[in-house]
């Protein structure tokens, strides 16, 4: 019997005459449509003979008007130029050679430009370019737009002109000369050779300035260290493509040591070729990026390490026989490889530095490379530390800083802050009002390095020139336009840094110099002193364990901490820890479990921490959240620097603790005592969200003698699928019919496992290429990450991934493989890890284009999947069908809100917006387009020259950016291209073959040295 019950929604529904409730039956819309506001004047439209069926030809579906009322964009009028610049052509893009040198990043790069804008940072790929431009390197573009610089100089906290700064920093000069008062000049190494100049020049007018070299991470241990063998103030260069065998002895190779940009020579060595590929060992006590790489990884104590270092050079040198069997095998290893062997060490020990030294001029190491000698870190702890004793002795008369930031990154940063009071004149040169420049008499604003002129010299035999790209946005001075007015040399800085590049560079003229952004010059020969190499690894056997240590680090993103105001840095995973947004003590599992710590994992993905109290000598560090990080050695603890700021930072950005306060003596090993404290900490952590883990074919890895002796069908199997009951390659098998791919361009990208070390510059890159929202902690937290492309890293189970293959290989019955599989997500004590970027795969069969109701997603004959973001209504069914989990739905509007005080929400902010790509808006999907404005304009450049694009022409912003090579894009259709070669390849394979989507996008097989 059916039932006669009336339901309803609201009492106004009962009563029978009400009109609200006829209205809103009949009406679709409640409200008129304003569509006077967009499509013009009300009365003449409603004039028009235009028919509904005409207006929905336009609109396209009967829901447009409201999207289009609803979507507005706001009218931007435009002023065209007086004059247009010749080399400006609206539109086009204008790239220009210039070198980021800060004092913590060097790098030749290439600055993309858009109507006068600097929008994105490219690597210099010219041949002899010192390049590696890291995650940072690609954010600094960002710093330019920074909506919180200081934007004119200031006199005791009050705007002043730069005549008045100028006046009184001469008038301190004299004074101090007459007085025979000492002038510091406090800098962060430049390694600009017309700034040393300069800064002689000052000496010669003012005998009693005194110049020291400040780098707030120092390298001062292994300075002195080159410095008493080879008689010169530099690191020793490594090119790790000429090692067979790289021992590591607490180097992270791949990270910032030595400044970094050795990924790319690594790498080569890592592909297997001809059956061979170098055998990485890593010595360590933090899980790193280039531990993490290794082949072999073994985790150490910092006195244990010593240990290690002392018994190798025993071997080598002595030919005496190491008690410990793992680290005799290493020296049996680097003794066969002869000169083919290198060792490094990242221990801020002088010994350790000497004796690494001594090593590899006995194994006459090819990668070793004294002579050209890099020049990026020459501070010197020592001077330092006597500065901050002679201020407080009221000895110094003027203090004149640029680049650096003491009262944050001093151990002493107090006492350092109490004897600047004894200081007559303090000048600070710098972008912000920091924590420095905030108490110094006089705050000079300083342009940012796409501002200005300069010279820098990376390396021994190596000279670059910097350009400014953007007029000063600011009443900014260079610090050495400064130097130039303090001496009265009339001559603007470009015209001296002209004139002293011609008299001391041969080899380019200025103007090619300026083109190429760098010139090769010739290097003399170090010639090693004699060293009594025995005395240091005598100290170095005689390491014990005095406590637990604590191994202060920088991130991959953050570095030392001079961007921290950057929102694309902020929101960059860290590439180990997945952990955003934060700073955070890392501890083996088994020191966790000794003093209570834990992580745990709450409803929403989000992890969160206990919380603990540091303590050096008499320094303390509260609240310090904790990460239990696996390969932590035992005993040994980690911690960041770069975090902690307040000065001059929005709120969103003032995150984490401050890691120099227990940086004592500039020391990166010191003693540490622990004790848990109460409380708990929230991270925003992605190593839970889209996850692809328990499905087959995501890492595939071999080791190199499986690879030498097996078929590829051994370590490379293609999935099969059941076709009329036959075991079928699921290759051969398609749902659907196929379109002919083969004429025209057809675009796939290549990444090699092997390669990749997991650096992220590519997600940066992304960022900044395609207008990728920064959304913030909290959402971060949510899975609501906006980031396009994503780097997954993989623990084992076991200590090697094959041991996790072996183990669930093994298991039988339903009950036992999920009590195993259970297991396995508890990673190894030393884990292997894996990394794989990950991004929109643009399957050929897409299994988000077949379930889009309104066709927003679909399939380009080029091989890209497109996303038409004003179709987009954001049902969010293509996310659910992702397999790849690649797609991302803007819950918010990120531009132009408060709600996300990032670069987004001011106008300053916004210039680092690429105008090709649109800013999407709320409610629309979107995901990586293989960068299609990037191909669009490669296309039209060589139609405009009548000619074929060449093979590494076409280039997405993460291939670009990839300096390791892991990363090739290209058109697979022309077969003599570099990637239609890698795709046939053996190690070739695909992400979640199986499943028949047919990615154009696909991987190489990873392949481990393990004996």
């Amino acid at each position: 019997m059916a039932s006669n019950k009336k339901y309803w929604k609201s009492v106004e529904e009962l009563n029978e005459n009400s009109s609200i409730v006829e209205t809103l039956r009949n009406n679709e819309f409640v409200e008129q449509i304003p569509v006077d506001e967009f499509l013009g004047d009300k009365e003449a439209l409603s004039s028009s003979a235009t028919s509904r069926r005409d207006f929905l030809k336009y609109v396209g579906f009967s829901t447009a008007a409201a999207s289009l009322a609803a979507c507005e964009g706001p009218v931007v009028k435009s002023i065209p130029y007086v004059v247009q610049p010749e080399e400006i052509i609206p539109g086009v893009a204008d790239f220009y050679a210039t070198t980021i040198a800060d004092g913590y990043d060097f790098a030749n790069i290439l600055i993309k430009t858009r109507e006068g804008r600097p929008i994105k940072v490219e690597n210099n790929n010219l041949e002899g370019a010192r390049t590696g431009a890291n995650a940072r390197v690609h954010a600094s573009v960002l710093s330019l737009y920074d909506s919180l610089r200081l934007k004119q100089p200031k006199i005791a906290g009050n705007n002043a002109t730069w005549g008045e700064v100028n006046a009184k920093v001469k008038a301190g000069l004299e004074e101090a000369n007459t007085q025979g008062g000492a002038v510091v000049l406090l800098t962060n190494t430049m390694a600009s050779p017309s700034t040393d100049a300069l800064i002689d020049e000052l000496k010669a007018k003012y005998p009693t300035v005194k110049h020291i070299i400040y780098d707030a991470v120092s390298d001062s241990n292994a300075l002195d260290a080159f410095e008493q063998v080879y008689g010169v103030r530099a690191l020793a260069n490594y090119d790790f493509s000429k090692a067979d065998v790289i021992v590591s002895v607490g180097a992270d190779i791949l990270g910032d040591w030595q400044g970094g940009g050795y990924d790319a020579g690594y790498a080569k060595g890592r592909v297997p070729k001809n059956g061979k590929m170098s055998k990485h060992i890593q010595i360590e006590a933090n899980m790193s990026l280039a531990g993490a790489n290794a082949d072999k990884r073994m985790p150490m104590t910092i006195s244990q390490q010593k240990s290690a270092l002392a018994d190798i050079y025993n071997a080598v040198v002595n030919g005496a026989t190491p008690k410990n069997a793992e680290i005799a095998k290493v020296v049996n290893q680097l003794k066969s490889a002869k000169s083919k062997g290198v060792v490094v060490t990242g221990l801020d020990d002088v010994n350790a530095q000497l004796v690494v030294l001594a090593i590899n001029t006995a194994i006459a190491s090819e990668a070793f490379n004294p002579t050209n000698a890099k020049l990026v870190r020459k501070g010197n702890a020592k001077e330092v530390s006597q500065l901050v004793d002679y201020m407080k002795a009221g000895k110094v008369h003027t203090l004149i800083m640029s680049g650096v930031n003491p009262v944050y990154t001093l151990p002493n940063a107090k006492d350092f802050s109490e004897a600047l009071k004894k200081v007559k004149l303090s000048v600070s040169f710098s972008m912000k009002e920091d924590e420095t420049a905030s108490i110094t008499t006089i705050a000079a604003a300083a342009p940012h390095y796409l501002e200005s002129w300069s010279d820098v010299t990376i390396e021994r035999g190596h000279y670059s020139v910097a350009q400014p790209t953007i007029r000063p946005l600011f009443d900014t001075k260079q610090f050495q336009e400064a130097l130039l007015t303090w001496t009265e040399n009339s001559a603007s800085y470009y015209d001296y840094l002209k004139g002293f590049a011609s008299s001391n560079v041969s080899g380019k003229s200025w103007n090619q110099m300026v083109h190429d952004g760098f010139v090769m010059t010739e290097a003399l020969p170090l010639v090693a002193n004699t060293v009594d190499f025995s005395v240091a690894a005598s100290q170095l056997a005689k390491a014990k364990n005095a406590g637990l240590d604590l191994v202060l680090y920088t991130k991959t993103g953050m570095g030392d901490g001079q961007q921290a105001n950057n929102p694309w840095l902020q929101e960059f995973p860290d590439p180990i820890t997945r952990v955003s947004w934060d700073n955070y003590v890392t501890i083996s599992k088994k020191d966790a479990e000794r003093y209570d710590l834990k992580n745990w994992n709450v409803a929403n993905g989000g992890m969160n921490g206990n919380y603990v109290t540091l303590k050096v000598g008499n320094v303390t560090l509260n609240n310090v959240p904790v990460v239990v990080q696996p390969g932590q050695a035992v005993g040994t603890l980690g911690l960041a620097f770069g975090y902690g700021k307040k000065a001059a930072l929005k709120q969103e950005m003032q995150v984490g603790v401050n890691a120099y306060s227990l940086y004592k003596n500039l020391t990166a090993n010191q003693i540490v005592s622990i004790s848990k404290e109460a409380g708990e900490h929230e991270f925003a952590c992605v190593q839970l969200q889209k996850t692809l883990m328990g499905r087959g074919d995501i890492i595939k890895e071999t080791t190199l003698e499986i690879f030498n002796t097996k078929d590829a069908e051994v370590w490379n199997p293609v999935p099969m699928v059941s076709l009329d009951h036959q075991e079928t390659p699921t290759t051969e098998v398609d749902l659907w019919t196929s379109f002919d791919r083969t004429i025209g361009h057809h675009f796939n990208l290549s990444i090699d496992l092997n390669a990749c070390t997991g650096c992220g510059a590519c997600v940066i890159a992304c960022h900044a290429e395609n207008n990728v929202p920064v959304v913030g902690k909290s959402e971060v937290r949510r899975s609501r990450d906006m980031h396009w492309l994503r780097i997954d890293r993989y623990y084992s189970h076991e200590e090697t991934f094959s041991g996790d293959v072996e183990l669930k290989e093994g298991t039988s019955g339903l009950l036992n493989s999920v009590s195993t599989l259970s297991e396995m997500e508890d990673p190894s004590e030393n884990p292997q890890v894996a990394f794989q970027p990950v991004m929109c795969q643009h399957c050929n069969h897409a299994p988000c284009e077949t379930v889009c109701p309104v066709a927003a997603t679909s399939h380009g004959k080029e091989g890209q999947n497109h996303m038409a973001y004003n179709r987009c209504v954001g049902t969010r069914y293509c996310a659910n069908n992702c397999p790849y989990k690649v797609r991302r739905f803007n819950w918010f509007l990120y531009n132009k809100n408060s709600e996300f005080d990032y670069h987004m929400n001011n106008d300053l902010g916004r210039m680092v917006l690429n105008p090709d790509v649109n800013v999407r808006s709320r409610g629309v999907m979107e995901k990586c387009s293989m960068c299609i404005q990037k191909t669009q304009a490669t296309k039209l450049q060589a139609k405009r020259e009548g000619r074929l694009v060449k093979d590494g022409e076409f280039q997405t912003a993460c291939s670009a950016a990839c300096t390791s090579g892991a990363m090739v894009f290209g058109d697979v259709n022309d077969k003599e291209s570099q990637v239609a070669k890698l795709a046939e390849d053996e190690r070739m394979y695909h992400l979640l073959e199986h499943i028949g989507t047919k990615p154009n996008v696909f991987y190489h097989v990873k392949v481990r040295n393990v004996k």
